[in-house]
């Protein structure tokens, strides 16, 4: 059986009743994600997120499944939101993904092939005798862990009806690369593997292909994803901000 670790975590391993937990505490960002330049994005997330992050699409399988993401940084390992005290920027929305950790949930893949199941999975460096109890001395969950585990799964269902968004723009083929590049302080900065919504396209769409975007509510997150290239401006004055000089080589979100 193997687990694979969703990006940023290191080791996981599945929750069992009798484990305890280092959580994060409420003014804490963990570490993983001061270094992540990308981040998984749900449905419910595109509203709130388009404010402050770029929305953009991509892909693992050369344009057959696409996910959705926001843009943290202008290069590898890069995030801007995090602030010289260590902490998330406290102005901008804080993702669910980041929410969730030390907690994720994860497909098991048995024999080489990936299972239906997904199961509650921990980083395996949170989990410590130090740490708090989820479940009392009966099996039966504490009230912390209740509030937490109906985060980790309506975030995960979420994600199943982001799953399904991308699906549904790759099908109507609106989808198009592109690149973001920028001279900053004699260096080329230049952001590759992004796809974004082509305008054009969207409005080519027969009424009944527009009908499936609406009935699907598709229409509102293309727009939010759209409002939110603007963002991509605001990434160069947070980097110009924090005076980080980039190498001056090409980078992927990939």
């Amino acid at each position: 059986m193997k687990i694979a670790p969703p990006p940023g975590y290191e080791q996981i391993t599945p929750l069992l009743k009798d484990h305890k937990v280092r959580l994060p505490r409420a003014e804490e960002t963990p570490a993983i994600f001061h270094r992540l330049h990308a981040m998984p994005l749900s449905f419910s997330e595109f509203e709130p997120a388009c404010r402050d992050y770029p929305i953009v699409f991509v892909t693992g399988d050369d344009g057959s499944t696409f996910d959705a993401v926001i843009v943290l940084g202008m290069q590898a390992k890069q995030n801007l939101f995090i602030l010289t005290d260590g902490m998330w920027d406290r102005r901008t929305y804080l993702p669910a993904y980041v929410r969730r950790y030390p907690f994720c949930m994860s497909q098991v893949t048995a024999d080489g092939r990936p299972q239906d199941e997904r199961i509650v999975c921990i980083e395996e460096s949170a989990l410590h005798d130090s740490g708090e109890p989820l479940y009392d001395a009966d099996g039966q969950a504490l009230s912390q862990w209740i509030e937490l585990e109906k985060l980790i799964f309506d975030y995960e269902q979420d994600l199943f009806r982001c799953e399904t968004l991308c699906q549904l723009v790759t099908e109507l083929r609106l989808l198009e690369p592109f690149t973001m590049k920028a001279e900053v302080d004699g260096f080329t900065m230049q952001l590759e593997g992004m796809h974004r919504v082509t305008r054009t396209a969207l409005e080519a769409l027969p009424g009944h292909q527009l009908e499936r975007l609406m009935s699907a509510g598709a229409m509102e997150k293309i727009y939010s994803h759209l409002l939110s290239l603007n963002n991509f401006r605001r990434l160069l004055n947070r980097r110009s901000f924090f005076a980080i000089k980039p190498p001056n080589r090409q980078r992927d979100l990939n």
